[in-house]
């Protein structure tokens, strides 16, 4: 009788642990997910991609837009005055690689066609959350989403 309940004990006991290792590893994996580690994006396509991200401040609002297309990228910042109603945006052009390390890096030297002296440059890391593909600016550590996410 002494043997038949050290069983179930131990039986129980190994079942918990199991399931607080599965428990475990999945918070792992989400958390992998979050922050672009062990993710293989390789197959995954940018091309004809705009993404998006928005900062909203108390006076203006400013919208900030990547387009890639192939290996050239348009980077465009629109900006709302909150008072005056008015926008106003920048169009930068020029081009992006890609990495196999699914780093995204983008380099415009055109403002709205004319030569600018520092261009504008981004180091992004795509990633991939339920279904959704972000780029996360490795400096800044900003999230751009991709703008067919919206609706979901």
């Amino acid at each position: 009788m002494k043997n038949l309940f050290l069983t179930f004990v131990f039986i129980f006991a190994a079942n918990v642990a199991d399931a607080q290792y599965k428990s475990i590893n999945a918070i792992l994996d989400r958390l992998e997910e979050r922050k672009g580690i062990n993710q293989n994006l390789e197959n995954v396509s940018i091309d004809d991609k705009k993404f998006v991200l928005i900062k909203d401040f108390n006076d203006h609002t400013e919208r900030l837009f990547i387009v890639i297309k192939g290996d050239h990228a348009t980077y465009v910042e629109i900006f709302d005055d909150k008072k005056t109603g008015e926008s106003s945006s920048n169009v930068f052009s020029g081009d992006v690689v890609r990495s196999k390390k699914n780093v995204v890096s983008i380099r415009c030297d055109l403002l709205e066609g004319e030569q600018i002296i520092i261009p504008i440059t981004k180091t992004l890391l795509l990633t991939k959350q339920k279904d959704i593909l972000y780029l996360i600016d490795i400096n800044s550590k900003e999230r751009w989403i991709d703008e067919k996410a919206f609706g979901k």
